[in-house]
């Protein structure tokens, strides 16, 4: 047998006062069943090419099971819409189309698309969505990746100058040679809308992951998250351990899809420029406001480096960055290094 102590907020006699007794303790004690009911909720779901994840803190189960279902549902259909693999998406619609005449889209696929332009004006386009355009020529389940020849002859199609938006939501290509994937900026979309409809139903805190990007709403019922950044040196550990709340954060690596020759590792983050994987750095984590910025910044931060890369970063208020290289050192921008010994 144990006690309750009635919670502060019901102690206040105007709340009680004149209350019968036994009434009173009834109030008490249906106070306490309720709060008792309340615990973290957890689903999860391959979407998206990914694992996507959401827990969130509710009071009541039912409603718990319906804000992760909504989520799950919504990241559904963003990936019906963008993926690039499916023949009856919008954006596979847009790839076949977009060359021969504008495409009317979604307001959401144009504002999305829209936003990714802006990020490559950023980076001076190490960030491309067009990357895709040589991209689809490498097959990281089966070990396959494009000949000198025919990355020449795809390479005109990584230009994000190429994509043009119009007025109407239409989108069109001023060249046959390119593809567009939305794999650096769409699955940070995908966790940003699955937080708005966590928070228009009340809900104050929850994480939502889809692969490596993620948004804390709120903390962990008083506390921080704990969150590892993978070592991309271990199949299993962390290289770097934080504590946050109400933050976005994305991690690229090389470490996800990829396939090793001749010693050498082919990975799927593409130099828009070269039209072949990056080398030199090893993982890449952003944090900031929202996952649509995380996302695109850490594919952009890892083609940079970590000089240009860190140097952009720190140019950008209320951002933050964790880079790991090639040679396994660890570089922060200034809001997270770790303070020095005198």
């Amino acid at each position: 047998m144990f006690s309750v102590p009635c919670p502060a907020r019901l102690a206040p006699s105007r709340l009680l006062r004149g209350l019968p007794h036994r009434l009173a303790l009834l109030v008490c004690l249906l106070v306490v069943a309720g709060a008792a009911h309340a615990a973290w909720f957890k689903d999860e779901a391959a979407i998206m090419g990914t694992r996507v994840a959401v827990e969130l803190w509710h009071e009541d189960p039912a409603a718990a099971r319906a804000a992760m279902d909504a989520v799950l549902t919504e990241m559904r259909r963003i990936d019906a819409a963008m993926s690039p693999l499916r023949t009856d998406s919008e954006l596979a619609r847009l790839n076949r189309e977009a060359a021969r005449h504008p495409v009317e889209v979604s307001a959401e696929l144009y504002d999305l698309i829209a936003r990714a332009q802006r990020f490559s004006r950023l980076s001076d386009g190490a960030f491309d969505i067009t990357f895709a355009s040589v991209g689809h020529l490498y097959d990281f389940r089966r070990g396959i990746a494009p000949d000198a020849a025919q990355i020449a002859a795809a390479l005109p199609g990584i230009d994000y100058h190429q994509v043009i938006l119009e007025d109407g939501h239409r989108i069109r290509f001023a060249r046959p040679e390119v593809v567009v994937d939305l794999g650096g900026i769409a699955k940070g979309h995908a966790v940003d809308r699955a937080i708005a409809l966590l928070q228009a139903r009340g809900i104050r805190e929850a994480l939502v992951s889809a692969g490596g990007d993620s948004r804390i709403l709120g903390d962990h019922h008083g506390r921080p998250w704990t969150i590892g950044i993978r070592d991309p040196y271990r199949e299993k550990g962390s290289a770097v351990v934080l504590p946050l709340s109400n933050t976005a954060l994305s991690t690229s690596g090389d470490y996800e899809r990829f396939f090793m020759r001749d010693g050498v590792r082919f990975h799927h983050i593409l130099s828009p420029r070269t039209g072949r994987p990056v080398h030199g750095t090893r993982s890449v984590t952003i944090l900031g406001p929202d996952a649509t910025t995380t996302d695109a910044l850490s594919t952009t931060v890892f083609v940079l480096g970590a000089e240009a890369g860190l140097a952009l970063i720190e140019s950008l208020p209320g951002i933050e960055a964790v880079l790991i290289d090639d040679q396994g050192r660890l570089h922060f921008t200034r809001g997270l290094a770790p303070p020095t010994t005198p």
